[in-house]
C-alpha cells in the first residue's frame, strides 16, 4: 500500500532556509520527488511567513496522509485541523 506524507522540503541558500510544504510518497527522500505542493514556510521573516492551501491539505488528510511534527504544528496554528 502506498503511504503518503505531508512534510517540509528545504529550499534556499545556506543559512537562509525556505521550506515548501509538499505531499510525497513516504519512501522518497524529503528533498526528492513530490506529488503536490500545498504551501510554503519562511522562518527567516519576522513574523514567519506561512501560506497553506487549506482545502488541499484537508483533502490529503482525509485520504490518510501522515503529517510531520513541524507541519502538524503549522497546521494547528493556521486552523487546518
Amino acid at each position: 500500500m502506498l503511504m503518503i506524507a505531508i512534510r517540509l522540503k528545504r529550499m534556499g541558500k545556506k543559512k537562509k532556509p525556505f521550506y515548501r510544504i509538499v505531499v510525497s510518497e513516504d519512501d522518497y527522500r524529503p528533498t526528492g520527488r513530490f506529488v503536490e505542493e500545498i504551501g510554503y514556510y519562511n522562518p527567516m521573516t519576522d513574523p514567519a511567513d506561512v501560506k497553506i492551501d487549506v482545502e488541499k491539505a484537508r483533502k490529503w488528510l482525509k485520504e490518510g496522509a501522515k503529517v510531520s511534527h513541524t507541519v502538524q504544528t503549522l497546521f494547528k496554528k493556521h486552523n487546518v485541523y
